[in-house]
């Protein structure tokens, strides 16, 4: 996968990146055999930071929970005292639970009438400042752009006053003004008793006052993270959207539904500007539709595009407002001869990821990994088999409409490796260009037991692996099977 128009010729040829030897990590909400798993518990989304130190994960029951890690602060040390050290450090990323928010709330469309999930779609980070974390958060047809800070708890301390002549309000108590005795009063709200009119001496001051009386102290020593929802992106999407981009500038972003996508500016929530629209003036016309997009990593006017008949387009904002023309397309021309009811299904893409530098693109359908070079767009440099066995069964995945699932893809950070899920919870990983040398990790660990057909192989459509992301700098993969989430490292 090591792109380049050439180097020094006295180099060795680069071979293939050696394997790599997967060990589990962590989990995270791991459930009991037998235990059943809620509905609203299922992680539906799954992001690291571009630092690699936080995690986020999304569920269906709109929440956001974030991990943070931990190995870096215990090795922590200035470097002088790092270098002094004779042995190297080398601990896999260790993450533990940070907080979690409310992100998305069901809500009800009036005007259509139609019930709007609070299931997170997407999560993507953005820079963050001053110490705080921000990140984007989408559910079917609103985005919502959050703050997560820590803000310190301010406590009154050192109070001095004695529990005996302190009451609930924070007065203090004495016989003249607790006593219950009828106060003898004259006409006009005068009283014959000179004791109240005046102070009693319990609590006159002392000429050289009171020793131990202390002014309270505020004191801040704990702090408390806080998640606040500083903008609302909503009513631009006719339909539910599937994508969500930080662009390179740092300051747009795109959403992206079944048939329009929109530039966003961070800080304006009430206007967006459509950039690609494929809805046609006849809605039977309609062949196909946006599965995925996302911005390049480096070029903040470029950005892909991926639909339901298998091919990618790469866009550029330069062109013209609204993109309806492509400059470029990929695309794999269909074997003659092997044209089925299946073909268009498991053409479609469900997920496109950029690499690290831009040079190339992955993308996963329901059978394959694929990468492309951006620079060539004749066919993919490599197509990895992922679900070639189940090819037999398709009618059996149509009937139960698991042929519908949409499984994720990710890179590695040096661009060297590739990973997706699949059923029976299992992480492929393929190691070289053009073969599966794959680990095929199986993150089975709550004791569900997959189904057997009658030839003994094993086939369990409940139990996949959708969700997961490669950490930005190390061979370390997080990803969530039900309610549970996985780390591995290597």
């Amino acid at each position: 996968m090591n792109g380049g128009d050439g180097g020094d010729v006295a180099a060795a040829p680069a071979g293939p990146p050696p394997p790599l030897d997967w060990k589990f990590s962590q989990v995270f909400g791991e459930r009991t055999a037998g235990e059943e798993v809620q509905e609203v518990d299922i992680i539906s989304a799954i992001e690291f930071d571009k630092s690699g130190d936080h995690l986020a994960t999304g569920d269906r029951g709109g929440r956001v929970v974030l991990f943070e890690r931990t190995d870096k602060k215990e090795n922590g040390g200035n470097r002088k005292d790092l270098e002094k050290t004779d042995y190297s450090i080398s601990r896999h990323p260790e993450f533990r639970y940070k907080t979690e928010f409310q992100s998305h709330e069901p809500e009800f469309d009036y005007l259509k009438s139609l019930e709007i999930e609070e299931k997170i779609n997407k999560i993507r980070w953005c820079q963050t400042a001053n110490g705080a974390l921000f990140l984007l958060s989408t559910n079917d047809k609103t985005i919502k752009f959050w703050k997560v800070q820590e803000k310190k708890i301010k406590k009154i301390a050192d109070m001095s006053m004695e529990p005996s002549k302190a009451t609930g309000n924070g007065n203090v108590a004495s016989p003249s003004v607790t006593s219950s005795t009828p106060k003898p009063q004259l006409a006009n709200g005068g009283y014959t008793d000179k004791s109240y009119t005046s102070l009693s001496n319990e609590l006159l001051f002392p000429p050289r006052g009171i020793s131990s009386l202390r002014l309270p102290v505020v004191t801040s020593n704990e702090t408390n993270l806080v998640a606040r929802c500083r903008r609302v992106y909503a009513h631009a999407h006719d339909y539910h959207i599937n994508s969500i981009s930080n662009n390179s500038d740092g300051e747009t972003f795109i959403s992206a539904d079944d048939l329009r996508i929109n530039l966003w500016n961070l800080e304006i929530s009430n206007q967006s500007f459509n950039i690609v629209d494929v809805k046609p003036a006849n809605m039977e016309d309609l062949t196909e539709v946006i599965t995925s997009a996302e911005f390049h990593p480096t070029h903040c006017h470029t950005l892909a595009y991926s639909s339901s008949k298998g091919s990618i387009r790469l866009i550029d904002l330069r062109q013209s407002a609204l993109c309806d023309k492509h400059s470029k397309l990929f695309e794999e021309q269909e074997a003659p001869g092997t044209r089925s009811f299946f073909t268009e299904i498991i053409a479609s893409i469900s997920d496109i990821k950029f690499g690290r530098d831009g040079r190339y693109i992955l993308s996963r359908d329901y059978m394959t990994l694929k990468l492309w070079d951006i620079n060539m767009d004749s066919g993919p440099v490599s197509t990895f088999q992922v679900h070639e066995y189940l090819r037999p069964k398709l009618c059996d995945l149509y009937e139960n409409d698991s042929i519908f699932d949409k499984f994720e893809c990710c890179l590695s950070g040096d661009g060297q490796r590739v990973s997706t899920g699949s059923y029976r919870r299992q992480v492929q990983t393929p190691l070289r260009p053009r073969s599966l040398s794959s680990i095929t990790r199986a993150v089975r660990r709550g004791g569900d037991s997959p189904g057997v057909d009658a030839n003994g192989n094993s086939f369990d459509f409940t139990t996949k692996l959708l969700h997961l992301a490669w950490h930005p700098t190390e061979n370390s993969i997080a990803c969530a099977a039900a309610n549970s989430l996985y780390m591995y490292y290597a």
